[in-house]
């Protein structure tokens, strides 16, 4: 079976390269070199993955994303089968594939991002600094700290972002899903943002910031409903 068979047997849409494999890798190559030139990762940390059809495309362990081509091209099926290329996996398959089973999402961005990695070692869940908290579904919550790589902190990821689109994992990073790698890896920045905004304010001496309540949430996550442009 040729790798297009493999991965178009579903008709799951991953985004606009939900038919085209090669065109689904480059976007994942794409956008984990777009999270080491953010900023968001240093050397191999951090993974990217995209979901199509019933085959999940990941970065390969401890490979640099310049380094990564079209022939380069990973995917395991959603039990971690290697069903596409010869590179290993990354090791952190076993949370992707946890997201992918029990979410709608079809990409994934993982980072090892500077201030949220930061907040992580301090809070259970992100302070209401701003608003757009609401378009990760609300409070972004920290996943208890598990070994990189295990089934445990998958678990604790799954656990973390019930109701959400990311969450922090405590002294190591984030993760982010959505529906195409775009809004994922926009889910990313976002929440490094957040972080920044409140280890900034944090910083002033004798305050603390101002935080929104759980009803100014609300009321910003019902007019982002309708936020952007609309069809004709």
């Amino acid at each position: 079976m040729s790798a297009h068979e493999e991965i178009s047997g579903s008709g799951r849409d991953a985004g606009p390269a939900a038919d085209d494999p090669r065109r689904a890798w480059a976007e994942v190559v794409a956008t984990a070199r777009r999270t080491t030139a953010d900023g968001l990762v240093v050397g191999t940390s951090g993974n990217v993955s995209a979901r199509v059809g019933d085959v999940v495309l990941v970065t390969p362990s401890g490979v640099p994303y310049d380094r990564l081509g079209p022939d380069d091209i990973t995917g395991v099926d959603l039990a971690g089968r290697q069903v596409i290329g010869d590179l290993t996996p990354t090791s952190e398959l076993p949370m992707h594939l946890a997201v992918y089973r029990a979410t709608d999402a079809a990409a994934i961005v993982h980072t090892h991002a500077v201030h949220a990695t930061a907040v992580s070692t301090l809070v259970d869940e992100v302070p209401l600094i701003h608003y757009m908290a609401a378009a990760l579904g609300g409070p972004v919550r920290v996943a208890p700290y598990a070994v990189y790589g295990s089934d445990e902190l998958a678990a604790h990821v799954l656990a973390a972002l019930d109701g959400r689109s990311g969450c922090l994992l405590r002294n190591h990073g984030t993760l982010t899903y959505g529906a195409t790698l775009e809004q994922a890896l926009d889910r990313t920045a976002q929440l490094e943002w957040m972080c920044r905004v409140w280890l900034a304010a944090s910083t002033v001496p004798g305050r603390a910031p101002a935080l929104l309540t759980p009803g100014q949430l609300d009321e910003t996550a019902a007019r982002l409903r309708g936020y952007g442009q609309r069809g004709e």
